[in-house]
Parts: C-alpha cells; sequence; structure tokens
C-alpha cells in the first residue's frame, strides 16, 4: 500500500510540474516556432529537452538531499540570498497567473460562448475549491494527472487528424534546416523557468519524499516530468506542422486555436477550448501552490494559514484580470524577470550541492554539475538580454 502511495505522490509531483508548465503560452509558443521554423522546430525540441532535464534533476536531487526548498536552501548559501528568490518567484507567479486566469476564461468563452471574464470568474473558483478540499495535496495531484491526460490524449487525435509529414520531422530534429537559439531559451524558460521548476520538488518535499535513499525515486519523478511537458510539445508541434505543410494559414490573432480548427473543424476549435482551459487551470494550482510554498518557511504566519494563502494567491490573480485586464507592462517586466530566475536558482543549487552543513556526505556527480553550469551561463546571458530588451517597454 505504502509504495501504491509513494508512485501516486510521485507520478503526481511529476503531472504537477508538467502541467504547470503547459500553459496558454505553451500552447502559443509551440505553435508560432513551428510556423517559422518548420520540421526543424524538433531540433530546438530536442534541445530545450536535454537542458531541462539537465536543469531539473539538479535542482529536485538538492532539494530532496537537503529535505529544504529551495528559498532556505539560498539563505543558507548567501543570507538574504533566499528572500530575494521568494520575491523573484511570487512576483513572476502572480504576474503569470494572471494571463493563466486568462487563458482559462478564453477556454470557456471558445467551449461555451460566455465572455472571458465570466470564464476567468468560474475557473478561478473550481482551482479554490481544489485547494479547500480536506486532503489538498491529493486533489491536487489527481487533478493534475487527469488534466494532463486529457489534454495530451485530445491533442493526439488533432494531430492525426492534421496529417503531419513525421518522417521529415524526424529527419530535421537531428539535422536541422536553421538553428534559432532563441527560440531554444524561451522553450527552456516556458519548461523549467520561474516557478515551474520547482512545483514538483517541494511537492515530493511536502509529501515527505526527500533524503538520499529516495534519490532514485525523485530522479525518475524529475525525468518523468520533463517527459510528460515534452510529449504534449511533440504532438502539438506535429499537428501544426501538418497545417503549415498542408499550406494552410494560420490566425496569427489566436495561433494554436487556428491548428486545432484547421485540423478538426468546429469540433477541433472545441477540443482547443478543452486543452486551453486545461493548460491554464493546472498552471494557475501550480503557480499558486509553488509560488506559496516559497514563503511558506519565511514568515509563520503564511506557513500557518498557507492554505488560506493559496486561496488570496488565486483570488487576487482572478479579480485583477476580471476587474482591469491583464496588465501587460507588468507581464513584460516580470517576464524578463522570469528569465533570470533559472540561472539564479540553478547555481544556487550546484554551489549547495558541494557545501557539506546543507548536503551532508552527498557526493554530486561532476557531470551533472558541468552540465548545470552550462546551462546557468546560457540561460543568465539570454535571461540579461530578455531584461535589458524588456525594460525600454515600460516606458514606451
Amino acid at each position: 500500500m505504502q509504495k501504491k502511495s509513494t508512485a501516486s505522490i510521485l507520478m503526481g509531483a511529476a503531472f504537477l510540474m508538467a502541467t504547470s508548465a503547459i500553459g496558454p503560452g505553451f500552447l502559443t509558443q509551440t505553435t508560432v516556432f513551428t510556423q517559422s521554423l518548420l520540421a526543424s522546430f524538433g531540433f530546438v525540441i530536442l534541445i530545450s529537452i536535454i537542458i531541462d532535464i539537465g536543469a531539473q534533476m539538479n535542482i529536485w536531487r538538492i532539494i530532496a538531499i537537503s529535505e529544504k526548498r529551495a528559498q532556505d536552501i539560498a539563505n543558507d548559501v548567501l543570507p538574504g540570498l533566499g528572500y530575494f528568490l521568494a520575491a523573484l518567484i511570487v512576483a513572476g507567479g502572480l504576474a503569470f497567473n494572471i494571463g493563466n486566469i486568462a487563458g482559462a476564461g478564453l477556454g470557456v468563452n471558445v467551449l461555451f460562448g460566455w465572455s472571458t471574464e465570466m470564464g476567468a470568474l468560474l475557473s478561478g473558483i473550481i482551482a479554490i475549491g481544489i485547494f479547500l478540499v480536506r486532503e489538498a495535496g491529493k486533489a491536487m495531484d489527481r487533478f493534475a494527472q487527469i488534466m494532463g491526460f486529457v489534454m495530451i490524449a485530445l491533442t493526439v487525435y488533432v494531430m492525426f487528424t492534421a496529417q503531419p509529414p513525421v518522417g521529415e520531422a524526424v529527419v530535421k530534429t537531428f539535422v536541422p534546416d536553421k538553428i534559432d537559439l532563441l527560440a531554444i531559451v524561451t522553450l527552456v524558460g516556458g519548461t523549467v523557468g520561474g516557478y515551474i521548476t520547482f512545483a514538483g520538488g517541494h511537492r515530493l518535499l511536502d509529501a515527505g519524499i526527500k533524503g538520499k535513499e529516495s534519490l532514485p525515486e525523485v530522479t525518475k519523478s524529475a525525468v518523468s516530468a520533463i517527459g510528460i511537458a515534452s510529449i504534449m510539445r511533440i504532438f502539438l508541434f506535429l499537428a501544426a506542422l501538418g497545417i503549415v505543410a498542408q499550406g494552410l494559414a494560420i490566425d496569427p490573432a489566436n495561433p494554436p486555436a487556428s491548428v486545432f480548427k484547421l485540423a478538426a473543424g468546429n469540433v477541433g476549435y472545441k477540443i482547443f477550448g478543452v486543452v486551453m482551459w486545461a493548460a491554464a487551470v493546472t498552471s494557475v494550482v501550480g503557480a499558486a501552490y509553488t509560488s506559496v510554498s516559497f514563503i511558506q518557511t519565511l514568515s509563520k504566519t503564511v506557513d500557518k494559514y498557507h492554505k488560506w494563502t493559496i486561496v488570496a494567491f488565486i483570488a487576487i490573480s482572478t479579480l485583477v484580470f476580471v476587474i482591469i485586464g491583464r496588465p501587460v507592462k507588468i507581464l513584460v517586466l516580470v517576464g524578463s524577470l522570469n528569465g533570470l530566475i533559472l540561472p539564479i536558482a540553478l547555481g544556487v543549487m550546484l554551489i549547495a550541492a558541494y557545501r557539506p552543513k546543507i548536503v551532508g556526505d552527498y557526493k554530486q556527480p561532476l557531470s551533472m554539475t558541468i552540465f548545470g553550469v552550462v546551462i546557468v551561463i546560457a540561460m543568465a546571458i539570454m535571461g540579461g538580454y530578455s531584461l535589458v530588451n524588456g525594460i525600454p517597454q515600460l516606458f514606451k
């Protein structure tokens, strides 16, 4: 029974991270890049998966071995750094949750024709409801798993109706016509950027899966999480590629909706509504849970009322969207800051891996350290580029 329970928690953590990554932005980015890079986008997906796994395994393993959340590890590395990291995560999580709520509202609008605001309000209430049940952790795990399976199954159906050139996609994945570095960084940021990479690691910690003896399970869960998100990305890429290969025009106003509609008509459009809603609401749940987990150990009040803090986090995101819409300038700034979270967080974890006070007698594999350092440098350069280009847009 215990083994079954542990397996369920590991799978729940993997799906929480994966469905947190699969949000409205994920759907749009995948479609837009497929349109511009065609079959060569397969190479971008392949490289981003490798980078994602490297980042994810390092971070989840250090959280498990230290038996501490990321912000506490950061404070142990350098006093005050944990507060800075928590501030970045919470600000990013709140801003992007406004976008996620908007995506959920759009999904409801596609399905039932109700206003986006009404759809957002109902979606916010459903997300809050998950955290009000007695065993909120189990409810969150189960919700993420069900929605994950629904999204993948529906996208597979649309992919088959789009009839993509699979052979060409396989070849260009390994021998691309062109390589787009910005696309790689965008995909990595969208899959393991900001709060997302910590969602599963913190969930496993909360569920008691920690310590050296749990490392094989933690590693497996981390890789599974990237695998789930990547399966969704690949199927969506193939669906979009099928549409582009047929010479059909994708509507720039809503690229993913256009792909689903062109592939399977009005049924496809309704399927898009379900996928968009599932992607958005699971991202709302993941962002709220993970963001609050970053301030839980830094504030006794938040720790005592953490469930209600999560509820408030979702309620604020929902009301901001319903009342004033998406604050575009805030999203631009926080989006730029979000690009810096992964290199900072991963850099801190790599330093922590060599501090016996934090990890005890754990020996970090050299290959994982080298892999992690390469990711930190690459993402820091691109994150800095994103920030420099993001700030001037605030003053236009």
